[in-house]
């Protein structure tokens, strides 16, 4: 559902971290639930189909998701795992010719999304040359994280993900303090803050640790976001207009698509700019 875009990041290609629709088999359709909201349009239980999808598993109103009311369709990403678990886990079986694989495809969906969103953080660690103390340690976690999208099913659903997690999480924290450290000056610690509605047109933000921070509907109009820590941040209705995202630490395509912004807008260069800006 995401936009299309070419990374930049190495390893993202050839790890499958770009969401790849065409060789899904319609799993954040159905695997997921959603509720009435102002980013869906309708209740929707986990494990059943949404009305909108089709025999072919594309989505029937895929060009009008915005305007028929279905926003938080147009911001998830899976980051690949959609095909992966379709394809890799499951050998290209899908649901509706094998219903009894229906329940555990489902159930795993979830899993490896965590595991391929890890694997986009730790490729984007890697570029960074002021966290090479940790490079070593950064190639360890990716493999070990690679490995475990390639476990069985079974495997993926008896995985401790939040133990996982947490240890993968240890790593991009200390990547993120040695690319700040190197930003002059006293860089700001918002992390988890509330900054919903937060007026910041032009801060300098620059090097802050934005880490899990609530900028919903935020003013960060010409703020100077670079290499700010903006990994779990809430940008839904953030207005980045004319902000500068330049080397942003661990932002990702979802978060943008959640967000508003314009022409001026500096972005990452693995990122692309929303269509809907």
């Amino acid at each position: 559902m995401s936009s299309e875009r070419e990374p930049s990041i190495p390893g993202v290609t050839d790890l499958g971290l770009t969401s790849d629709c065409g060789s899904c088999f319609g799993l954040c359709c159905v695997a997921l639930p959603f509720a009435a909201s102002a980013d869906f349009a309708i209740d929707k239980d986990a494990g059943r189909p949404c009305p909108n999808l089709q025999q072919d598993f594309r989505c029937g109103i895929h060009r009008d998701l915005r305007p028929r009311g279905f926003t938080g369709c147009t911001v998830f990403d899976c980051f690949g795992a959609g095909q992966k678990v379709s394809q890799v886990t499951f050998d290209g079986q899908d649901w509706r010719r094998a219903p009894g694989t229906a329940r555990q495809m489902f159930d795993v969906f979830p899993v490896m999304r965590q595991l391929h969103e890890l694997l986009w953080y730790l490729a984007e660690a890697l570029t960074r040359p002021a966290a090479r103390p940790v490079h070593a340690d950064l190639r360890a976690a990716l493999e070990k994280t690679e490995r475990l999208t390639r476990g069985s099913a079974e495997e993926l659903m008896e995985l401790d993900v939040p133990a996982h997690r947490g240890e993968v999480n240890a790593l991009l924290l200390r990547t993120s303090e040695l690319v700040r450290a190197e930003v002059p000056g006293r860089k700001k610690e918002r992390r988890g803050a509330d900054l919903m509605g937060a007026r910041l047109k032009g801060a300098n933000l620059r090097g802050a640790n934005l880490r899990g921070a609530y900028l919903i509907a935020a003013d960060l109009r010409g703020a100077d976001l670079r290499t700010a820590d903006l990994i779990g941040a809430d940008l839904r209705a953030a207005d980045l207009a004319g902000a500068d995202l330049t080397g942003a630490l661990f932002l990702t395509q979802s978060q943008l698509n959640a967000a508003k912004g314009d022409a001026a807008t500096e972005l990452p260069q693995s990122l692309s700019r929303p269509a809907h800006w």
